[in-house]
């Protein structure tokens, strides 16, 4: 969607409570979340990041749709946006039709926090380590009353923390006295006894040991066959989501570069950034691991200069991200029904050869101006502000030297406490000629 298009895009009404049942499509599926061209933006002025760019996808009843893609990409960031703590900067996040992001009614946030629960990817500091496991579950009941009374609550904490394969005495500890799969089962605990439609799983088995990992899918898995929970799994292995999702979609800096169905995705990965996480997929025969050459995506490839690329629908509920050139190319490529193959295994002979010409080739020279963007001591230091405030001239100097060497904090820094110890100084001058003048008359 182009940017014209997406600023004419008029936001939804919010209502005061949610409705029962969200819109459905044309396929007759119900559209239970939906991100409608969301940008998330931290800082501001020449320090604001565009974290996420122009995310759009729906999300239906029932199902495990998987965000993917490569560490700082912007899957956390989506997901604490769906549960109100990351601010949209433009575009809208629908929750059954409504819109929950921006300002909303008090009693709709209420009924947002109590349907839609999150399971974060670092157990340990996702607990409150002083309070008991019994009042980290029990947290929710209280705040919503979601209980008749102490009889009541107490043997819904006892039913849930069974449930994910704790006991009853469990309940009287602390965080610090259990497990890392241990806490991650307390932490789907608090989440699962609100009885939420939708859970925002970030990364929940990344910090957890390989035997410990199925257990925890188990679970989930569990819950969303007995009480339809809905899914939102951020994760980055494309292994384990291959076979817990229903739809998956390919975040890259910010940007969704493809979405469809798991096993569309796996067959006919179009985006070149999706085939080299594929590629990355360990591979079970060390062997073949080691004979296996990855394909490497390069951004280059791509020449956005003429014409903005969009998230284009190519039929058969597949998604891409690109510009009419390269969708025409992508469309032709899924009509052949030929399945892409992402992983090339050599022969030893083959591999041999294969890495003898990698040495050969001059390294990949790295871009000046990427690392200029940011440079490693720019961090705007609030002692640049105070030494310039006192040593005004020199600060100014200091500022220019820093604007020079594209270090804009730090410059920023100077010229900020340069100014206001100029500002400062004027004054004082200035009230000792007013003091001065007075005396002589």
């Amino acid at each position: 969607m182009s940017k014209e298009k997406k600023n004419k895009t008029p936001l939804s009404a919010t209502a005061s409570h949610l409705p029962k049942h969200g819109q459905v499509n044309a396929e007759g599926k119900e559209v239970l979340l939906s991100l409608k061209n969301v940008d998330i933006t931290f800082g501001k002025g020449e320090d604001a990041v565009r974290a996420v760019k122009n995310a759009s996808f729906d999300i239906y009843k029932g199902e495990t749709f998987s965000l993917v893609g490569e560490s700082g990409s912007g899957k956390t960031t989506i997901g604490r946006a769906v549960i109100r703590v990351n601010p949209c900067a433009n575009g809208e996040i629908l929750y059954k039709g409504v819109r929950i992001t921006g300002k909303i009614p008090h009693s709709l946030d209420r009924e947002v926090i109590r349907n839609i629960q999150m399971v974060f990817q670092d157990p340990a500091a996702s607990l409150n380590e002083r309070a008991t496991v019994d009042y980290i579950i029990s947290e929710g009941l209280y705040n919503f009353h979601l209980y008749k009374n102490e009889g009541d609550r107490v043997k819904k904490v006892e039913k849930i923390i069974e449930e994910v394969g704790l006991l009853p005495e469990h309940l009287t500890r602390y965080p610090h006295e259990f497990s890392g799969g241990q806490r991650q089962r307390i932490g789907l605990a608090r989440a699962m006894v609100m009885e939420p439609e939708l859970v925002v799983a970030d990364e929940p088995i990344s910090a957890l040991d390989v035997s410990i990992r199925a257990q925890v899918l188990n679970l989930l898995n569990k819950f969303q066959k007995e009480r339809g929970v809905t899914y939102l799994f951020i994760a980055h292995d494309l292994s384990i989501v291959r076979f817990i999702s229903d739809r998956i979609g390919v975040i890259y800096k910010g940007n969704i570069v493809e979405v469809a169905d798991a096993e569309e995705l796996f067959d006919y990965p179009l985006h070149p950034y999706t085939r080299s996480l594929i590629s990355a997929i360990p591979i079970p025969d060390p062997q073949l691991e080691k004979n296996k050459v990855l394909f490497t995506y390069d951004p280059s490839v791509h020449d956005y200069s003429k014409e903005e690329p969009e998230l284009c629908d190519i039929g058969h509920n597949h998604f891409v991200y690109g510009s009419k050139e390269e969708i025409e190319k992508y469309k032709a490529i899924r009509e052949s029904n030929q399945p892409m193959k992402s992983v090339t295994i050599l022969t030893p002979e083959e591999k041999a050869k294969y890495d003898a010409q990698e040495r050969k080739k001059e390294p990949t020279p790295v871009r000046v101006e990427e690392l200029e963007q940011i440079p490693l001591h720019d961090t705007g230091n609030v002692w640049y502000s105070v030494a310039s405030f006192f040593l005004a001239p020199l600060g100014l100097i200091a500022g220019l030297i820093f604007k020079k060497f594209r270090h804009r904090r730090n410059a920023k820094a100077c010229f900020r406490g340069a100014i206001a110890g100029l500002c400062t100084l004027g004054a004082i001058v200035g009230i000792f000629l007013i003091l001065l003048l007075l005396s002589l008359l």
